[in-house]
């Protein structure tokens, strides 16, 4: 193990530069953070939680002070999060406790940026991997180790008007979005919510966002089961299967049915001024909409082409790579992690399902509308194909989402489905920064 003036190593330097980093950069942030001391009683906590979330973390922290306290700094979300998360670990100079989205595990734990949780010392106080759904608690599982404890899972869904898509049937008895018989019953009921609304069906903003048109595209595509992997340095995918999304997107923006070329903004404006019926978006938008959109109501994404999917990913705990750990400090991780997830009732306000099995069948979590409704998308929840370059934040969704939005422009599905796959043999094929380690 170097020590704190060591250098970074080749392999440091490698993994940084295809995080999008630089040497120089890597090195300047070695001063950016202490490390915890014995002297003081609350640990170092990075995460990327701002604006509504960011209050109902910090009434989090004011409810855990006493039992775990945390002195939390907020970074900017998707890649600078990242990038700077990267620099401080590869250099063992992280936090004592951070926040990483599940789908990205795979490009941070295999390469050493992250540490496994000291699971006995977790059930100490009180939390097990007995407490999460098996899927997602695996996710966060490397080589036998757990690198990440599940947060919450935060999925893509559907808003509407309840009173408007209860006038054309497409509502079942409890209020939630009914089970379409494929492709055509979904586009013919948006037709008829057309005509009786007098809006636009759907509203969905793509252009100018890094993930929303990968979202939908991801959505659709589990919905098949089509095969779209990485292995091995190359890109296993089904080019059927892409097709059909492609060609079903065409359909769906056509104009008449959904914009094909909306902004984010403008499409959350459009369904809050009542000028669209639906909207498509991650359930985080729900204190967006929760106070002035009348008859609000929220589904997980319809299941139009097979069974049920919709992309998500996971706010998960994770203990930076650090030369030196100060054992008190991760014992005060440890603990901090299950308080939080115990407290986690007020993370679900935000909308976001807790991963915390007793807070999320808990009868005051089962009372909370319209949380409840989409609780089950959970359930269903589609994270990225596993791969070092793939995730929340990453270049990949967006560069990937490039060859969605052509096809929701009407481009040729054809040409839109070989771009995709083009780009994801080129990223495949590239060099593995997490081939071996970063020291």
């Amino acid at each position: 193990m170097s020590s704190p003036e060591s250098p970074p190593s080749r392999r440091t330097v490698l993994q940084a530069g295809l995080l999008g980093l630089s040497a120089p950069l890597l090195s300047s942030c070695a001063g950016m953070t202490g490390n915890f001391s014995s002297g003081e009683d609350a640990i170092r906590f990075w995460n990327l939680f701002s604006g509504g979330d960011g209050v109902l973390l910090e009434r989090i922290l004011a409810e855990i002070a006493d039992e775990a306290p945390a002195r939390s700094t907020v970074l900017e979300w998707g890649q600078p999060y990242y990038t700077k998360f990267a620099m401080a670990s590869a250099g063992g100079r992280g936090p004592d406790l951070a926040i990483l989205h599940l789908s990205r595990i795979p490009g941070y734990a295999p390469g050493g940026l992250v540490e496994p949780f000291d699971l006995d010392l977790l059930a100490e106080f009180g939390v097990s991997a007995d407490d999460f759904d098996a899927s997602i608690w695996e996710r966060g599982s490397v080589d036998g180790e757990q690198l990440a404890i599940p947060m919450d899972t935060h999925p893509f869904v559907a808003f509407y008007r309840r009173d408007l898509l209860d006038a054309v049937g497409m509502l079942d008895a409890d209020g939630v979005l009914r089970e379409f018989d494929g492709a055509e019953d979904f586009l013919s009921s948006l037709d008829e919510l057309g005509a009786r609304s007098g809006m636009l069906p759907l509203s969905f903003g793509h252009i100018n966002h890094d993930s929303q048109a990968w979202r939908i595209f991801w959505s659709l595509l589990r919905q098949q089961g089509t095969r779209f992997e990485f292995v091995d340095g190359r890109a296993d995918i089904d080019a059927d299967g892409v097709h059909r999304v492609m060609a079903f997107l065409g359909e769906l923006f056509n104009g008449e049915r959904a914009l094909p070329n909306e902004q984010s903004a403008a499409s959350e404006a459009s369904f809050i001024n009542e000028r669209s019926a639906m909207h498509f978006n991650g359930e985080w938008e729900l204190t967006t909409f929760r106070d002035v959109v009348p008859e609000l109501g929220v589904s997980p994404f319809p299941t139009v082409l097979g069974e049920p999917a919709g992309a998500t990913d996971s706010h998960a705990f994770v203990l930076p790579a650090q030369l030196v750990v100060d054992e008190e400090a991760r014992r005060h991780a440890h603990q901090f992690v299950a308080a939080f997830l115990k407290a986690s009732i007020t993370w679900a306000e935000a909308g976001h399902i807790p991963a915390y099995a007793p807070v999320r069948q808990s009868p005051e979590y089962e009372q909370m509308e319209p949380q409840r409704d989409y609780v089950s998308a959970a359930e269903t929840g589609a994270l990225d194909p596993e791969a070092w370059f793939t995730g929340s934040g990453s270049e990949f969704q967006r560069e990937a989402g490039f060859a969605v939005q052509d096809a929701i422009r009407g481009r040729d599905p054809e040409q839109a489905t070989a771009d995709l796959i083009a780009y994801c043999e080129q990223k495949a094929a590239g060099p593995d920064p997490t081939e071996g380690g970063v020291r």
